[in-house]
């Protein structure tokens, strides 16, 4: 018999040349990207030739690397097929997993799932957080939920919740501050800036203000480090609605004007297609549907 297949290295180079980028292969497989490095080293190492081609940090297979990959990622398909196939075989409780960032599923969907256990005590969910898209076949995923235009090709998506942006701040900085009778108004305060520095200056113009001022004030990645900070009174913070809800019925956030801007991106529930109607999905799917209706 000859010597063991070395299947992590393999999965290594399969995802680096898939997405062409070690920092990508690390994020997709959970580990460091010097991980990946290594485990592709010792792949060409073994193999005796190059696989990738590296100019000006900028990877690309060789003609031995194009070989290796297509045979490699149908078959780790096949593998992750066979697997999925037989998770789902397995007895006892349907398990439903459920892709979809933090944010949104610290700020609205795990507070409601007491509602779905309730109504569906034969399936167990198992919820997932990243902000990176998912591969619904390839990572196991049985509904990822999503924020964007609902463009997922080779996916079934619906939308399910339409947030809108709210400008949010603390009682006690408004007290103090000057006040707020007009979008423009809100330049007087520092404004707290999601990631892309984009909302402020959208909504602005949204109410015919068009101002530098605008993108200026500190910046955080995830909404809910948004909502907090504006409840610590460091600014004006225009967020999704669901984002902001707990801490508006809490008095520790007011909203500064009544104006929201409804937003051209939604929520959606994404799914593969061949699974949409499986009897676990549709369930949830339908939950969902029910729930971005309450009140």
């Amino acid at each position: 018999m000859g010597r063991p297949l070395p299947l992590v290295s393999l999965r290594a180079f399969a995802e680096t040349g898939r997405l062409g980028s070690m920092k990508n292969a690390a994020e997709t497989l959970g580990v460091t990207a010097g991980a990946v490095s290594q485990h592709v080293k010792l792949l060409e190492a073994r193999l005796g030739m190059s696989l990738f081609e590296r100019r000006n940090r900028e990877l690309r297979l060789t003609s031995a690397g194009r070989r290796l990959l297509k045979p490699l990622t149908q078959s780790f398909a096949r593998i992750e097929e066979a697997w999925a196939l037989a998770e789902r075989k397995r007895p006892g409780r349907d398990t439903l997993t459920v892709s979809t960032t933090a944010s949104f599923a610290a700020s609205w969907l795990v507070p409601r799932l007491g509602r779905f256990a309730r109504r569906h005590p034969d399936i167990e969910l198992r919820i997932e957080t990243t902000s990176r898209l998912v591969d619904l076949r390839r990572d196991h995923v049985d509904v990822a939920l999503r924020h964007g235009l609902g463009n997922y090709p080779g996916s079934v998506s619906i939308k399910f919740l339409c947030p809108q942006l709210v400008p949010l701040c603390s009682p006690k900085l408004l007290d103090r501050g000057p006040p707020v009778r007009a979008p423009r108004d809100c330049l007087a305060y520092p404004l707290l800036q999601e990631s892309d520095r984009a909302d402020w200056t959208l909504w602005l113009r949204s109410h015919g203000v068009v101002d530098p001022r605008a993108s200026r004030g500190p910046s955080f990645t995830d909404d809910l480090l948004l909502v907090q900070a504006a409840v610590a009174g460091q600014g004006i913070a225009l967020v999704r609605d669901i984002y902001g809800a707990e801490e508006l019925a809490s008095g520790r956030l007011v909203r500064v004007l009544e104006l929201p801007w409804p937003m051209r991106f939604a929520y959606y529930i994404v799914m593969q297609p061949d699974r949409a109607r499986q009897r676990k999905i549709a369930a949830f799917r339908t939950w969902l549907m029910d729930e971005a209706r309450r009140p």
